[in-house]
């Protein structure tokens, strides 16, 4: 004979899920989704509490991802793996599902706030001005919020707006944020070692710089109408004359200035 312990009329209590339960990436994202929805559906607070704490066990792997990136920058590991639990935590009670988006695209930034944020308070060789720190803390908050609401990382532009800010404050900021324990050039790098980290820094002459500016600017390129593309491939890629590029697309060469003008401004808003 078995004794009921529950108190009448109770709900039957949340059998909790073993922590320790490994789950592939779809059923964690489908899981997850799942729970955070029965969250918010509920009013008692004892659930909300376990089902919480279940969407933060089943995402801890992500927490410790982001931490990891992180690694050997002059703090300890388990140290930044706590950040990262912490920021998932704040990720899980400030996620709402009504946006509907997905976890992951509000958890990640969020968790990699907290872990930045752990860097400027403990991490900084050369510490920065003080109002540049606490713009940065300013500006993961910001970030973080717009985040959920555009379902995708913020621009700096939209950053400064939503802080009334210059957008050269927050450049400033975001510039300076990573600039932690610096790395000794004597490193050994590569399967054996052999090498050390100052012996891969490249030349100026190596075109590095350019090789930036393209990583830069090909998310915004490939947002460009095809014409626009084109009218770029052929000025600045095969060196033709605003004259040719007029005859080959059919319009008058005043017109591929006028379009030329445009597709830069376009850029350049797009990477601000």
């Amino acid at each position: 004979m078995t004794l009921d312990t529950e108190a009448p009329g109770a709900p039957p209590a949340r059998e909790p899920r073993p922590a320790t339960q490994a789950f592939p990436e779809p059923d964690r994202s489908v899981t997850t989704a799942r729970l955070l929805a029965e969250l918010h559906a509920t009013d008692d607070e004892q659930e909300k509490a376990a089902l919480r704490a279940e969407v933060v066990v089943l995402n801890m792997g992500v927490a410790r991802a982001i931490a990891h990136r992180y690694r050997q920058r002059g703090l300890a590991e388990d140290d930044l793996v706590q950040a990262a639990y912490v920021g998932l935590v704040k990720a899980v009670n400030g996620f709402d599902p009504s946006h509907e988006r997905d976890f992951l695209s509000y958890a990640v930034p969020t968790v990699t706030g907290e872990v930045k944020r752990y860097f400027r308070d403990f991490g900084w060789s050369v510490r920065p001005p003080r109002r540049v720190q606490e713009l940065q803390g300013q500006i993961a908050k910001a970030s973080s919020e717009l985040t959920q609401r555009l379902g995708r990382s913020p621009r700096p532009s939209e950053v400064a707006e939503a802080l009334g800010l210059e957008i050269e404050s927050v450049i400033e900021a975001l510039a300076a944020d990573g600039a932690f324990t610096p790395a000794s050039l004597d490193v050994p790098v590569g399967a054996d070692g052999a090498a050390t980290l100052g012996d891969l820094m490249p030349d100026e002459a190596e075109g590095f710089e350019s090789a930036e500016a393209r990583v830069m600017l090909g998310p915004a390129v490939r947002n460009l109408a095809p014409r626009d593309r084109r009218i770029l491939e052929l000025r600045f890629f095969h060196g033709w004359t605003q004259e040719q590029i007029a005859q080959d697309i059919g319009v008058t060469q005043m017109q591929v200035s006028r379009l030329l003008s445009r597709i830069l401004r376009d850029l350049r808003n797009e990477l601000l």
